[in-house]
């Protein structure tokens, strides 16, 4: 016998013939936007009492708004043309909301047996083959051109009215794969194909007993594209039907995301990783040569010298061991600097570990912002330990107040970015605004537990051994040459980026489509190998550049350090200005701020992140070649 289980946490749901689903719904969403809007905030048929489902913070900050409907239907039983609701009348602000969702292309969201509802695109792979892909959601309407007659006129072509019209009907085709043995069956697919019909019925109207003239399974009369559309227009008389039709599936319920979660372009993130690899494998050769070769060499050279003239002789990077540990400007603010970068690092790491074990799979929604807001807060400590560690080596002497900064300046940042985006966003009335609870307690997460941890983490820092350097600081400090242009510390931090951005850019477009086209990303093996690789460049560009540095007898190496990698975060914000123009289509300010808010604070992340690798490379690699030199 064997035993297994599922690591979504989400426990399959066995269905007997004729039992009763019900479907929920879940918001309205754009990529013209990017404002969630509540399913009811249209006139949508409503249920007696609209009940909200308990939501994580996850889904809360995504703005997931799940409602229970009065969609429902019996397993396995195929029904057709059943009526929702009658509106007698759409008033002209119900129209004119109708025609403002169609215009932005807002699409509809449900949810049955915790899968998303999705309209079928079939693609064609590389060998020819067709391939079944979902678009998650289906269209609140759309907007077509109709001549005087009433016919349909080509988008390229001149001459008639553009019009909205509802979707106003849906085909719901629901997978099942069937239990042989037990008859019990278990849903592995939601499917929807919307369509737009001007119901007519018999009169007079019954809503117990109606019947539908242009949808009505007694006489075969089924809804299809041929028929008059459902234009939204006040005054007009509305009526939403749906079917409900059930195929068997030999889809086995543990394997039911995959279609959602097909990769149809894994030859690019090959050729990512492929491309990355090379980056390191460059500089690995280089650092390489460094290592082994010249510093060797250096090294073998200094030990040698024995005479107080051959002393004086000497060149490069050992002139300024004197002053290589000497503390540098604002130490105190890089300090905080590394500690939030080694935080956000600790983060991304953890939470990549959770999802290449399958923890924050899509079935379980909200689980990978739950996740990465919550293993911040936890890294609080780790923030408090490396900044305060790292302040105590520079001689700081007021660690509280260092930790106070380490535990504010970037939730600080990041807390007034989300605050102004948060009131533009409930300014528009969009679901995406967070709740004043769910503020709250994120307010209480930062100050009730995150603060505490950088001070426990800065504490047991303060408690610990200090981190004793090898060379000893002169008094006064050495006077840095003369710097060939291409040494200034401009231009070095600017080329120092290039390389660790290099090294993600082709997976960097698939994570923006996931988050601004509304599409799944679960390629977290992929991720974790970039991000592998991106520690990798930064810490190896950084190891190079500075002792470039060391060698031009430049003893401030400290800035420049945590600079050299982290500019990698300017190439990405100007990635992200480049993606916003060419493959988004923001029609409004709102969308705008929100894209280049979250933009800023990922790449203020994605700044101390990088640039907390680079400058531990180099904290390491000078420590370690000063203590190789012997000194009288």
């Amino acid at each position: 016998a064997a035993e297994a289980f599922y690591l979504p946490g989400v426990a399959p749901q066995d269905y007997a013939r004729d039992d009763i689903v019900y479907m929920k719904v879940n918001k309205l969403s754009s990529t013209r936007t990017q404002l969630p809007f509540e399913y009811y905030s249209l006139p949508y048929c409503r249920p007696p009492k609209v009940a909200h489902s308990v939501e994580n913070l996850g889904e809360v900050l995504r703005g997931d708004r799940i409602e229970n409907s009065l969609y429902s239907f019996e397993m396995r039983l195929d029904q057709q043309c059943k009526v929702v609701c009658k509106i007698d009348s759409l008033t002209a602000s119900q129209a004119g909301d109708f025609a403002a969702k169609i215009e932005d292309e807002y699409r509809v969201m449900m949810i049955l047996d915790n899968l998303p509802v999705a309209m079928v695109r079939m693609l064609q792979n590389e060998d020819g083959e067709q391939l079944k892909t979902y678009e998650r959601g289906f269209p609140v309407g759309f907007k077509a051109k109709i001549d005087a007659d009433g016919a349909w006129v080509p988008p390229d072509v001149d001459g008639g009215d553009a019009k909205a019209f509802i979707n106003n009907h849906v085909r719901f085709t629901i997978l099942y794969h069937k239990d042989d043995d037990t008859d019990l069956a278990r849903i592995v697919g939601f499917e929807a194909e919307p369509f737009s019909v001007k119901h007519t019925y018999e009169a007079p109207w019954n809503p117990d007993m109606s019947i539908l003239e242009t949808c009505n399974a007694h006489r075969m009369r089924y809804v299809d594209y041929d028929q008059p559309p459902q234009e939204a227009r006040a005054g007009e008389e509305v009526i939403f039907t749906y079917d409900v039709l059930f195929k068997p599936s030999d889809i086995r319920w543990a394997s039911r995301w995959d279609t959602y979660l097909l990769m149809t372009d894994a030859q690019i993130h090959w050729f990512s990783i492929v491309n990355s690899m090379m980056i390191v494998l460059f500089l690995s050769g280089m650092v390489a040569l460094i290592m082994l070769r010249t510093l060797r060499r250096d090294i073998t050279k200094y030990n040698e010298l024995e005479t107080a003239e051959e002393a004086a002789e000497e060149s490069g990077w050992k002139l300024v061991h004197g002053d290589v540990f000497r503390p540098p400007k604002d130490f105190d603010l890089l300090s905080a600097l590394v500690g939030t970068g080694a935080q956000v690092a600790c983060m991304f790491a953890v939470t990549l570990v959770f999802a290449l074990l399958g923890f924050l799979s899509p079935a379980n929604r909200g689980a990978l912002m739950t996740a990465m807001v919550t293993l911040f807060i936890a890294a609080g400590y780790v923030n408090g330990y490396v900044s305060g560690s790292l302040y105590r080596t520079f001689k700081g002497t007021n660690w509280v107040l260092n930790a106070f900064v380490s535990a504010t300046l970037y939730p600080g940042v990041i807390f007034v970015v989300f605050c102004v985006l948060n009131t533009l966003i409930w300014h528009a009335k969009s679901s995406g605004a967070v709740p004043f609870g769910t503020f709250f307690l994120l307010i209480f997460l930062w100050f009730g537990v995150s603060v505490p941890l950088v001070y426990a983490g800065a504490y047991h820092a303060l408690k610990t051994e200090k981190i004793e350097h090898p060379m000893r600081t002169n008094k006064i400090p050495r006077q840095v040459p003369a710097q060939a242009w291409y040494m200034s510390d401009f231009v070095q931090v600017l080329v120092g980026g290039v390389l660790p951005f290099g090294a993600i850019f082709i997976e960097l477009f698939f994570i923006m489509t996931s988050l601004w086209l509304h599409q799944f990303y679960y390629i977290f093996g992929f991720l974790g190998l970039v991000f592998l690789i991106l520690c990798i460049t930064c810490a190896e560009i950084s190891v190079m550049l500075c002792y470039f540095q060391l060698v031009a007898e430049n003893h401030r190496w400290w800035w420049r350090a945590f600079g050299t990698s982290a500019s990698s975060a300017l190439y990405l914000f100007g990635y992200g200005c480049h993606y916003f123009s060419t493959k988004l289509e923001v029609t409004n300010k709102i969308s705008a701020a929100m894209f280049f808010g979250y933009l800023f604070i990922s790449s203020a992340l994605f700044f101390a992140m990088t640039g907390a690798v680079g400058f531990a490379a180099c904290f390491w690699f000078v420590r370690t070649i000063y203590a190789s030199v012997k000194l009288d």
